[in-house]
C-alpha cells in the first residue's frame, strides 16, 4: 500500500459524482443496518472509499420502485424518452474525464483506455436516445377473412442488469440504455470491485431527468441483492455479463420465474494467422487483442494459431514489441496496468507453470512485476501444446500463448474444439479462406485483420457456452421487449 493514500474525491472536479450510497427509487439509500464494504485501488492497495452494503429486503425495495415506475415510463411518448436519454448521455460527456478517473482508481486500466470507455459508454446512450423513437406497430398481411393482424413491440416490464468490473461503464450503459429505450425500468448490479462507476453514471441519471424508479442502482453482495430478483416474478428480464459459471447460476435461478435472459459470457477467443497476411498488421493487432485491459477482456486473444512457414516470425515480432509494452499505475497511462485482484494474479502463475510443465517455452515475461503485488509482466509463451490448461481455458490476463499449425482444416477443428463462441480472429489476405474460416468459425464474431469490431450499432454477443441473445444495435433493444400479436375484426 502506498505511504500516502489518495482520497477518489482528491481525483475529480465535481466531487458530488462520487457516491457511497446505492440509488432507489430516485434517492440515494444507505444500508439499514449501516453496513458498508471497502473498495480498493488495485495498483496501490489503497482503500478509496466505502460504499453501502444493501440487504436482500432493500433489494426487493429497488425492484418495489421500478415495479411501480413501469407503467408510466412505458406510456412516455418515445420521443420523450429519447429526449431524456439524450440528456444523459450529454452529461456524460460533459464529465469524460471525471468519469475516467473515478474508472481509473477503482479498476486500475490506463487513463487513455479509461476516456475510450466513457465515449464507448456514452455510445450505447446516443445511440438507444434514438433507436427508442424506432420500435413501429408492424401489419402483417391477414390469414383471415375480414381480419385485421398487427404485431406491436412492447417493453417487457423491470429488468435486472448485473455487471462487471473489467468494463463497469461501458456495460451498465449497454444494457440500461436498451433497455430504457425500450420503456423497462431497470435495477442494476454494479460488481463489488467497481461501484463508483456506476453510481456516478447514476447521479447523471437524475440530473439528466430520468423519473424516479426507472433506474436503480444497488450496491452490496451479489449473491444478496441479485438472488431476490431471479426469484421475484415482477423482474421479467435479466441480462448478466460476468462468467459462464455464473451465468449458469443465474440462467438455473431464473427458471422458477421464467424470465428473459440476456448472457454475455466467457470467451476464449482464437486468433489464426495464415502465411500471405500482412505480419506487421497482425503483429499489431494481436498485441492489441491480448493486451487491452491488461488482458482483462471477455474479447482477449487466448489461443494464438500461426501456420508454420511463419511462426517463427511471428513469434520473435511478437516477443519483442510485447515486451516492449509498458507497466504502471492507471493514471500514469501505460499500456498495461494492475490486475484485478489476487485470484488473476494466481490464475496467470498456475496457467504459466502448467504451460512450461507440458512442453511450452518461455519466450518473455512469466512473473509479477515490481510494482505492486497485482502487476504482471506481460508474457508470450510458445509452441504451447491444446492440453496446457492455458489452451483449455480463458485466461483473463496478460499472457499469451502461441503454437503452430500445418493446415486450413486442423486449425478450424482446434479453434472449435472449445465450449466457449465469443469471438475468433482471422489474419488473411486469401478472399475464398476469409470466407470459409468465416463461415466454419463457431463464433459469434469473426473480426478479419483487425481487432475491434465492437460498437452501439452491431449485435455483440456469442454462441454455445458465450452467452444468449445480443447487446448493442436494434436487437439489443428488442432483448427488452415482448410482441403482441393483435388480429382485429371491424365488423
Amino acid at each position: 500500500m502506498s505511504d500516502k493514500p489518495v482520497s477518489l474525491q482528491e481525483q475529480v472536479e465535481d466531487q458530488r459524482l462520487v457516491r457511497a450510497f446505492s440509488y432507489l427509487g430516485g434517492k440515494w439509500v444507505a444500508s439499514s443496518a449501516g453496513e458498508t464494504f471497502p473498495v480498493r485501488d488495485p495498483a496501490t492497495g489503497d482503500i478509496i472509499g466505502e460504499v453501502a452494503s444493501l440487504s436482500a429486503e432493500e433489494s426487493l425495495a429497488a425492484a418495489d420502485a421500478a415495479h411501480a415506475a413501469f407503467p408510466a415510463w412505458a406510456m412516455t411518448l418515445p420521443q420523450e424518452r429519447s429526449k431524456i436519454l439524450r440528456q444523459w448521455f450529454d452529461l456524460i460527456i460533459q464529465h469524460r474525464e471525471d468519469l475516467a478517473r473515478i474508472m481509473v482508481c477503482e479498476q486500475g486500466k490506463p487513463l487513455s483506455e479509461a476516456r475510450g470507455e466513457i465515449d464507448y459508454a456514452a455510445s450505447f446512450v446516443e445511440y438507444y436516445a434514438e433507436e427508442s423513437k424506432r420500435p413501429n406497430i408492424e401489419g402483417v398481411t391477414s390469414h383471415l377473412p375480414d381480419a385485421e393482424v398487427e404485431l406491436w413491440l412492447e417493453p417487457v416490464g423491470v429488468a435486472a442488469l448485473v455487471t462487471p468490473w473489467n468494463f463497469p461503464s461501458a456495460m451498465l450503459t449497454r444494457k440500461a440504455a436498451a433497455a430504457m429505450a425500450a420503456g423497462c425500468t431497470v435495477v442494476a448490479h454494479p460488481s463489488g470491485e467497481t461501484p463508483f462507476s456506476a453510481l456516478a453514471l447514476a447521479e447523471l441519471a437524475e440530473r439528466a431527468g430520468i423519473p424516479a424508479g426507472v433506474f436503480n442502482v444497488v450496491t452490496g453482495k451479489a449473491a444478496t441483492i441479485v438472488e431476490p430478483w431471479t426469484q421475484d416474478t415482477r423482474v421479467r428480464a435479466l441480462s448478466f455479463t460476468g462468467s459462464t459459471e455464473i451465468g449458469r447460476l443465474l440462467c438455473r435461478q431464473c427458471a422458477g420465474t421464467v424470465k428473459k435472459l440476456v448472457m454475455e459470457l466467457g470467451g476464449h477467443a482464437p486468433v489464426i494467422i495464415f502465411k500471405g497476411c500482412d505480419l506487421d498488421t497482425a503483429v499489431t493487432e494481436t498485441i492489441k487483442a491480448k493486451f487491452a485491459t491488461s488482458g482483462q477482456d471477455c474479447l482477449g486473444a487466448n489461443r494464438i494459431y500461426v501456420e508454420r512457414e511463419i511462426y517463427g516470425e511471428f513469434c520473435e515480432r511478437f516477443t519483442r514489441a510485447a515486451g516492449e509494452l509498458t507497466l504502471g499505475r492507471g493514471m500514469d497511462d501505460p499500456d498495461i496496468g494492475p490486475l484485478m485482484n489476487e485470484a488473476a494474479i494466481a490464475k496467470q502463475e498456475a496457467h504459466v507453470a502448467d504451460a512450461l510443465e507440458k512442453g511450452a517455452t518461455l519466450a518473455c515475461g512469466g512473473k509479477r512485476a515490481d510494482l505492486g503485488p497485482l502487476f504482471y509482466q506481460p508474457t508470450v509463451l510458445t509452441d504451447v501444446p491444446d492440453k496446457a490448461a492455458i489452451m483449455q481455458e480463458e485466461t483473463f490476463g496478460p499472457v499469451a500463448p502461441i503454437a503452430p499449425f500445418d493446415s486450413e482444416e486442423e486449425v478450424i477443428a482446434r479453434a472449435n474444439a472449445t465450449e466457449y463462441g465469443l469471438i475468433a480472429y482471422l489474419h488473411s489476405h486469401d478472399p475464398r479462406r476469409i470466407y470459409r474460416l468465416s463461415r466454419a468459425l463457431q463464433f459469434g464474431m469473426v473480426a478479419v485483420n483487425r481487432t475491434k469490431v465492437t460498437g452501439a450499432p452491431i449485435p455483440f454477443g456469442g454462441v454455445k457456452q458465450s452467452g444468449l441473445g445480443r447487446e448493442g444495435a436494434r436487437k439489443g433493444m428488442e432483448e427488452f421487449m415482448e410482441i403482441k400479436y393483435v388480429c382485429r375484426d371491424w365488423a
